[in-house]
């Protein structure tokens, strides 16, 4: 007997700091009690924030929403470095930050703006000759890795604490696979003394904010969104009588749907009640679906 929840859509979960995203994952899987789930989006153990947990169908459009731009709130230090770029490694480097003023931090963070490539920390997940760097750096191993284009469209001072171990908090816009960690080494490298990340937070990842957030300890289904709501591509109604072809991966073809979008470009297959039956792109000579869904719960 099938005991798991049919529950199918995103949460958008507030992940506590100490939680890595795979355990968020878990966590929310026995709460609900579903068979599949996944994230759209990872958060280092140390940061708090938005994170999507995708359940049931759901998970078939977990890698539409990788791509989405991300908004970060950062605490850093100055004076002191670290090995993994933020509080949880181990100093490697302290220098004096009594030089450091506010015109020098603003002036730093305005450098940081726009176009730039990026290289990611040797503690990532990221896999560089079929190796993860966090593995190569946990055997006391560097490696030099590529540099990946990344853009910054908003970083503001929120606040400069000065004393013995200075404060700097900064909210940030970025693009997708944004280390904050780097960016937060490259400005200590800037200003002279050196830097690591405290805390981290995410406000927003695309469409989803911490208004709309959960705690784990007060999940609700109720409160959890849609496949439907989190697509954005165009939609196409299937009638309702080829929705069964669809759902079984029979070939449409062209002439059989109306108002379909240029060659190549993916859209949502929906049927007359506006639930997605697939996700589709179309060739010269006929539909090709990227993802099937099963029907609605």
């Amino acid at each position: 007997m099938d005991h798991f929840a049919k529950l199918n859509g995103i949460l958008v979960l507030d992940k506590p700091a100490g939680m890595s995203s795979a355990q968020a994952v878990d966590h929310v899987k026995r709460a609900f009690r579903v068979k599949r789930a996944g994230h759209g989006g990872t958060l280092d153990p140390i940061a708090t924030g938005v994170l999507a947990i995708c359940l049931g169908e759901g998970t078939k459009i977990a890698q539409y929403l990788l791509a989405d731009d991300k908004v970060y709130r950062a605490e850093l230090v100055l004076g002191r470095e670290t090995d993994t770029l933020d509080r949880t490694g181990e100093t490697v480097a302290e220098h004096d930050p009594s030089a450091v003023t506010r015109e020098m931090i603003v002036a730093a963070l305005a450098a940081h703006l726009g176009e730039q490539d990026q290289i990611p920390p040797m503690y990532s997940a990221i896999k560089q000759d079929g190796v993860r760097l966090y593995k190569q750096a946990r055997r006391g191993i560097e490696v030099d890795r590529l540099p990946r284009r990344i853009r910054i469209d908003r970083l503001e001072l929120l606040a400069f604490v000065p004393g013995p171990e200075p404060r700097v908090t900064i909210e940030m816009a970025c693009s997708k696979g944004t280390y904050v960690r780097s960016l937060v080494d490259d400005l200590g490298h800037e200003l002279g003394c050196g830097a690591h990340l405290a805390e981290l937070r995410r406000t927003q990842s695309g469409m989803f904010s911490i208004d709309q957030a959960q705690r784990p300890n007060a999940l609700d289904p109720s409160g959890m969104l849609t496949i439907e709501a989190c697509l954005r591509l165009p939609a196409v109604t299937t009638p309702a009588e080829l929705v069964p072809f669809v759902r079984s991966g029979l070939q449409l073809k062209l002439d059989q749907l109306s108002g379909l979008p240029s060659e190549g470009t993916q859209f949502q297959l929906i049927d007359p009640a506006a639930k997605v039956v697939a996700i589709a792109h179309a060739t010269s000579e006929k539909i090709v679906y990227d993802r099937v869904f099963g029907p609605a719960l």
